[in-house]
């Protein structure tokens, strides 16, 4: 299964909206993408914040047990290569207090360890002219995450 998650976040308020897609055959029409996209409104978030509990969210709704998730979330893309570190430091910063995200990270990779959960970096804000289809589905979810926003404020 493919998936797709991005998040918006007003950081002033901590409000965002986090969206997804999952994408069975790549070959869909974009229309039909589209019309299944889901999206959340989560309080009290920032950016780095936002971005882990949507694609949390959206593992536990699909329920699929592989998946390649399609992200421009650099915290996201790092965690993995993080692991051991964070690992080895009980979830603690440098200054030994507990990270603010050790919770989700712990949830993250409880999931790469029960299903097989695959990364993948796309690029979020290239010309349309150079998008493939990964990146015009990929679109369609940040679209929809930062049109809730601004209707939500």
């Amino acid at each position: 299964m493919l998936l797709f998650t991005d998040g918006s976040v007003s950081p002033q308020s901590g409000l965002g909206y986090g969206a997804f897609v999952a994408v069975n055959n790549i070959g869909e029409s974009l229309e039909d993408t589209a019309s299944r996209i889901r999206v959340k409104r989560f309080f009290y978030t920032s950016s780095a914040r936002l971005e882990i509990e949507t694609l949390l969210w959206s593992l536990c709704e699909i329920r699929a047990l592989e998946v390649d998730a399609y992200t421009d979330s650099r915290n996201i893309l790092s965690l993995l290569k993080r692991r051991a570190v964070l690992e080895q430091n009980s979830y603690c910063t440098k200054s030994g207090k507990p990270h603010g995200l050790a919770g989700l990270y712990r949830d993250f990779f409880a999931w790469t360890d029960s299903i097989s959960l695959r990364i993948i970096k796309v690029s979020g804000h290239r010309p349309a002219n150079m998008k493939n289809k990964t990146d015009r589905i990929f679109s369609l979810v940040d679209k929809a995450s930062r049109t809730a926003l601004r209707a939500g404020l």
